[in-house]
């Protein structure tokens, strides 16, 4: 079953079951990635991993709505886009701890032979088919800057 599927899957169980959050969220989801699929000079299915891809990005405004929303006092709309992110969340990769994301630049840091931070976009370059999806990719940027200017 593809990714698309099961959320075609999960959007049916939660219509049945009446769960408003989780249909609103699959709903937003679907149509994103069917938006995605049109988009361009022809239509294509997405792979599971453009699906991701999607997701993440969808998540992401979550995120930055909720920001948005508690810094105009809006807690009852900020809540409602955390819930969103908590549904979409089930269906991404498990996110990289500081840890295993400190180890993977490290060893972009080394295959590269990278110094200073004129270098970044040689390790970015690494980093990102690595990271894929596991981390955002201010984050991946946040840490290889600091690992450069060491």
């Amino acid at each position: 079953m593809t990714l698309k599927e099961k959320l075609e899957t999960d959007l049916s169980a939660a219509i049945k079951g009446r769960d408003d959050v989780r249909t609103r969220t699959l709903r937003m989801a679907l149509t994103a990635v069917k938006n995605e699929e049109v988009a361009g000079k022809q239509v294509r299915v997405l792979s599971d991993d453009d699906v991701v891809k999607v997701l993440t990005r969808e998540a992401k405004k979550r995120r930055e709505a909720a920001a948005a929303f508690d810094e105009a006092g809006r807690t009852e709309s900020a809540q409602a886009e955390r819930d969103e992110g908590v549904v979409l969340e089930e269906y991404l990769p498990a996110q990289l701890g500081d840890e295993e994301l400190a180890a993977l630049v490290a060893d972009a840091i080394a295959e590269s032979g990278a110094a200073g931070p004129r270098a970044m976009g040689q390790v970015m370059k690494i980093v990102n088919p690595k990271v894929a999806g596991r981390a955002e990719g201010g984050r991946v940027a946040a840490e290889v800057k600091r690992q450069l200017a060491e």
